[in-house]
């Protein structure tokens, strides 16, 4: 990873623009909508560090390579993080492709080398990610502490989540039913968690791109990996980096991972799971294959 993607809350804060013309108007379009107030300064006040106090960020947008330079010394002298448009060398930070759905938001950054590609991938990614989605964000948002209340234990809430957000609370609040949602949650809540958990083997003698979408998912979502010694290092990324990766285990000890209620993602390289997933079926423990793509 050569640059570190970072979101900043823009509710209250001031974000400065400066310079004229199109690039200068393409950077404040960026933030309409948005609950940060844009100050647009000229190109006289882009050179004092004054106009930038009380940024919280700071885009430099003009032709002249000198006043540019200004500009952004302006900026730095402000302590003020600042992006120069087109320019890479100058940036504390690059603009990536934005995904905007609200209190959802995805970026794509290529660090300023090529940001048509940045712009390519984006469209790929924003047909996946739903209008609804920052509706459903904000449900989980405003109902987190009784969330949180109700289940105290991270795996526990981690599972009552990830069965809600495809059922009848996600389906309202995607709709756009927020309070219906909310209702539908505190139900879900009443009921009480699935406790059961599941093993789900997956193919992970790589490379990563050969895994279905539903394998990336569930690595995505697993509690516990338990890896083979073989397990190729690029689907070892896909996994959450919070989650306890172990050596492979007996079918007993994945019995009890699974009676904890956990989600364990068996990440397989050889062919002799096949006798452990026998052990656990017969043991009534919920287990999937995941092959993978062809």
């Amino acid at each position: 990873m050569d640059a570190f993607p970072a979101f900043f809350p823009l509710a209250g804060r001031s974000v400065a623009v400066a310079g004229e013309g199109e690039p200068a108007d393409a950077k404040a379009r960026l933030f309409a909508g948005s609950p940060a107030t844009v100050v647009r300064l000229t190109e006289a006040q882009a050179l004092d560090p004054k106009s930038y106090a009380g940024m919280s960020l700071a885009f430099v947008a003009g032709a002249d390579e000198a006043w540019a330079r200004q500009a952004v010394a302006a900026a730095r002298a402000a302590h003020v993080p600042v992006n120069a448009v087109d320019r890479p060398a100058l940036c504390d930070f690059t603009t990536p492709a934005v995904i905007d759905r609200g209190e959802v938001v995805a970026a794509i950054g290529t660090g300023g080398g090529s940001p048509m590609l940045a712009t390519l991938l984006r469209h790929d990614i924003e047909a996946r990610v739903p209008e609804g989605a920052g509706r459903l964000a904000a449900l989980f948002r405003l109902m987190q502490d009784e969330v949180r209340a109700a289940l105290p234990e991270a795996a526990a809430r981690r599972r009552f989540l990830r069965a809600a957000l495809t059922g009848p609370a996600a389906e309202a609040a995607m709709a756009g039913d927020l309070e219906g949602a909310k209702e539908r949650l505190r139900a879900a809540l009443g009921d009480g968690p699935m406790l059961a958990g599941a093993v789900r083997y997956i193919d992970a003698r790589g490379p990563a791109e050969l895994l279905t979408l539903k394998a990336a998912r569930a690595l995505a979502a697993a509690d516990v990996l338990v890896c083979d010694p073989d397990a190729h290092p690029d689907v070892l990324a896909l996994a959450r980096r919070d989650a306890e990766r172990l050596p492979p285990r007996t079918p007993a000890e994945l019995v009890a991972l699974a009676a904890d209620g956990l989600t364990v993602a068996r990440l397989i390289a050889d062919t002799a799971w096949r006798t452990e997933q026998a052990a656990l079926d017969a043991a009534g423990v919920t287990t999937e294959v995941l092959p993978i793509a062809v």
